[in-house]
């Protein structure tokens, strides 16, 4: 049955994700919507995907908590307006007033000789990449590169950039990305793959704190190791809920400290060599106690490292892994890395939204990257809620390009329409004040002003216990606690 909420819009979007999640369908009843209509205005239904992640990641939060018999499953309530500013909390950012650096002046769409390609080169070694493979140097201004680029064809480019170990994709229409051997293989998958791992193990014995209704996956320990924005929007939901999160990155792949101030909220941050014998031995000290490990990197890039799925569990069997790419594990591009912006442009989705003189568009989000990190955290949540009853190691896997072809072909909500034009150019709902679901906050690098999160569940948490500190400040040790 397609279910309607109190202003008589369709939330199938809710109903696809939790049932691609393993969700009992009736629960979905519980969740109420509220917020006014018009937000991520585009052509394509933005805001259905964004309100189905965020509802079904608040209902596997309030599933999780109430896995005990005597717990009521909590009333799931989504906030449109919450939900919109959650999505471009990037945008909302504010640190002693500064807002946050953006995309690099080389991550951008230009103009080639039959068509359009899509950059991105915001980590300097992504930079010196894309340079090389246009053969300039490294004083290249974006000048410098539009000529170069202009006399070349997109596909040429697209597999020279990949050539050299950098970022860029041809612009593709949903047509040619579906006759696409890539698109062929992000098909062949459901939007969320859910997998047992190795052996069967009882159920894991959760500390005295764990299954608290207030935070759900209190006592909880989580290996983060992604980057950018999805998985850190997920790990962040984790944290939100009760889990001590450990942020893990390499040392020579430092993070933008202003991008740690968006979605490093709730956590800690440490820095490790994974190829070195300290470092690994730390990371095996850590996992020894680990009850999830969130991955973020594009396939096979852990594998060498001994962090393969299989290998996680096997030494740490009961563990929960979630793990994230641009492009999907399999393909000729599973090996490929990729961001939110690339994964638009090659999928179509930035064709479907061009502007009038045709050059490709943007949706009025990074919404790949925010959706799938909800769908990456209610992923989690719900293995545990399963592995709490039936016991076994857990893999859930997801892919920004499978979030992209649910929004391009199986969503079935029309998009929102268009409010009118806010001073910025971009569309706001009549009545809409995001300044209602922000919050400033002190950390350690400054005064904060971020997002409130999106995610509200009866009883469940308003805001994250801690702000974010420094990138890669912290220790690898898990905080105290009195779990056995």
């Amino acid at each position: 049955m397609v279910q309607r909420d109190d202003a008589g819009r369709r939330t199938t979007g809710t109903d696809q994700a939790w049932a691609a999640l393993g969700g009992a369908p009736g629960r979905t009843e519980r969740i109420a919507y509220a917020g006014p209509p018009g937000l991520l205005a585009a052509r394509l239904p933005v805001m259905d995907l964004a309100r189905s992640t965020v509802a079904v990641c608040a209902l596997a939060a309030a599933e999780l908590a109430a896995r005990r018999d005597d717990v009521p499953l909590p009333a799931v309530r989504v906030d449109d307006g919450a939900v919109a500013t959650a999505f471009v909390s990037e945008r909302h950012l504010r640190i002693d007033g500064r807002a946050p650096t953006s995309f690099a002046p080389l991550s951008r769409l230009w103009r080639t000789s039959d068509g359009w390609l899509r950059t991105h080169a915001n980590y300097p070694h992504h930079r010196t990449r894309l340079l090389d493979a246009l053969g300039l140097t490294a004083t290249a201004t974006p000048a410098d590169a539009e000529a170069a680029i202009a006399a070349r064809r997109s596909e040429d480019l697209q597999e020279a950039v990949h050539a050299a170990g950098g970022l860029a994709v041809a612009a593709r229409t949903p047509q040619e990305w579906s006759a696409h051997p890539q698109g062929a293989a992000v098909a062949r998958h459901p939007l969320v793959t859910r997998e047992t791992l190795g052996a069967d193990t009882p159920p894991r014995p959760l500390s005295a704190r764990a299954g608290d209704p207030l935070l759900p996956t209190a006592g909880l320990r989580v290996l983060d190791l992604t980057r950018v924005i999805a998985g850190p929007v997920a790990t962040r939901t984790l944290a939100l809920l009760g889990a001590d999160v450990l942020r893990i990155d390499a040392p020579q792949l430092p993070e933008s400290q202003d991008a740690h101030c968006d979605t490093g909220f709730g956590k800690r941050s440490t820095t490790l060599d994974l190829g070195s014998r300290s470092g690994r031995a730390s990371f095996e000290a850590l996992l020894a106690e680990a009850d999830v490990v969130v991955t973020g990197y594009r396939p096979g890039a852990l594998d060498r490292l001994g962090l393969a799925p299989e290998a996680l569990a096997e030494r740490r069997p009961g563990l929960v892994v979630a793990r994230l790419s641009a492009w999907g594990d399999d393909g000729p591009w599973g090996d490929r890395r990729g961001f939110d912006s690339l994964v638009q442009v090659a999928t179509g989705i930035a064709t479907v939204e061009a502007t009038a003189d045709g050059t490709p568009g943007a949706l009025p989000a990074q919404a790949l990257d925010h959706g799938t990190g909800y769908l990456l955290a209610a992923a989690v949540l719900r293995a545990l809620t399963e592995q709490s009853r039936t016991g076994g190691s857990r893999l859930a896997t997801l892919a920004l390009a499978r979030t992209a072809r649910w929004l391009v072909e199986d969503l079935t909500d029309g998009p929102e329409p268009a409010g009118p034009e806010d001073a910025t150019g971009r569309t706001a709902a009549p009545g809409h004040d995001p300044a209602r679901h922000l919050c400033e906050t002190h950390s350690p690098v400054g005064r904060l002003r971020h997002a409130l999160p999106p995610v509200s569940f009866a009883g469940g948490p308003a805001n994250w216990r801690t702000a974010p500190g420094r990138w890669g400040a912290d220790a690898p040790a898990w905080r105290p606690s009195a779990r056995p």
